[in-house]
């Protein structure tokens, strides 16, 4: 992360007054080109393009992670249970492939993206990643004519692919606290664009004292549970939190929410001291070797990329979505209805 990044990124956090009165007329500019843009693609002046397998985006509205990759492992796992052969694109943040590239579970993170990476381990099924989401699509088909429903991994804001089902997924303690439109706030687009997408999988437990003035529609509570790790060095090792206890114990993360996880980790009952990284932080040797203790506990997301460098006191926290309601239901049914 940069310093200008990371200065952006504090000044939203602490919702600063002149930071938002210097960029709010740089914001307007951005929603009336956002605005425009979807105009274009809704009233067919830019094209779209279809796959010949229908299409679910996963997504968001804000920048920085909300938890949509358990949500696409999630999903995929829940479609081959009724019978589909999924495949997923990504784009690949944080690796450096512009042209489709597929992704197994050895692909190198600094080429294909740590999350795709993650995917690849965790789920049986094509992934193709790449800069257009529509040719990577198209590639990830060429490839894998058999399968019959297209995972988008983000996207939401990528119209050229034209989609059968729109989820967004938001972090639902502080989806609230940065309705502002870049580059003042967090937002790509406004808040009324959850009304549009037919689900909204709300991350985590609402704070009951937010209260939006046009309630999204479609809204499925989200929870990640784990309470088991294993040992990056040697996954056939498994440890409870209680294995952990008596020692001394640090917790790392270079994801979008560093702080969900650490309280992941506290409501296991562990007590440890954290470090966090920007999102897709590409880890060294040296940023392990000096957060020195007897137990170093990860993400799966961050331990995709330390994984060369693994040591027998490096421990990952594997974690999965947990959705209340019917949402599969509604995937279903929009399934069904492509075929008709």
């Amino acid at each position: 992360m940069t310093n200008t990044q990371e200065i952006i990124y504090r000044a939203w956090r602490k919702q600063n007054a002149l930071f938002y009165c210097v960029l709010k007329p740089l914001s307007w500019l951005f929603a009336l080109t956002s605005l425009l843009r979807r105009k274009a693609y809704a009233l067919g002046l830019l094209k779209t393009h279809a796959l010949s397998a229908p299409v679910i985006i996963i997504g968001n509205i804000h920048v920085g992670g909300s938890g949509k990759t358990p949500v696409v492992i999630w999903l995929v796992e829940q479609l081959k249970q009724q019978g589909f052969h999924p495949g997923v694109i990504s784009r690949g943040y944080g690796g450096n492939v512009k042209l489709p590239t597929a992704v197994h579970a050895n692909s190198n993170p600094k080429q294909v993206g740590d999350e795709p990476v993650l995917i690849a381990n965790r789920c049986d099924c094509p992934i193709f990643v790449g800069a257009n989401r529509v040719h990577v699509g198209l590639e990830l088909l060429k490839a894998h004519p058999n399968c019959n429903v297209i995972i988008s991994d983000d996207g939401l804001q990528h119209y050229r692919l034209k989609r059968d089902l729109e989820i967004a997924v938001i972090d639902a303690e502080t989806y609230l606290k940065n309705a502002r439109l870049l580059p003042a706030g967090s937002l790509r687009e406004p808040m009324s664009r959850l009304r549009t997408v037919h689900a909204v999988i709300k991350n985590g437990q609402e704070n009951s004292e937010d209260r939006h003035p046009a309630p999204v529609r479609n809204a499925y509570p989200m929870q990640l549970i784990g309470a088991q790790f294993y040992n990056l060095a040697d996954p056939t090792l498994k440890a409870s939190a209680a294995d952990f206890k008596r020692k001394s114990i640090k917790a790392m993360a270079g994801i979008g929410n560093p702080a969900r996880f650490f309280e992941h980790l506290r409501q296991l009952g562990l007590n440890f001291s954290s470090s966090s990284f920007e999102d897709h932080h590409a880890f060294t040797a040296a940023d392990l070797a000096q957060l020195e203790c007897d137990v170093l506990l990860m993400t799966e997301k961050d331990a995709v990329k330390c994984k060369p460098f693994a040591q027998p006191h490096h421990w990952v926290l594997p974690i999965q979505a947990k959705i209340d309601g019917d949402l599969m239901q509604l995937v279903l049914n929009k399934l069904r209805s492509r075929k008709h």
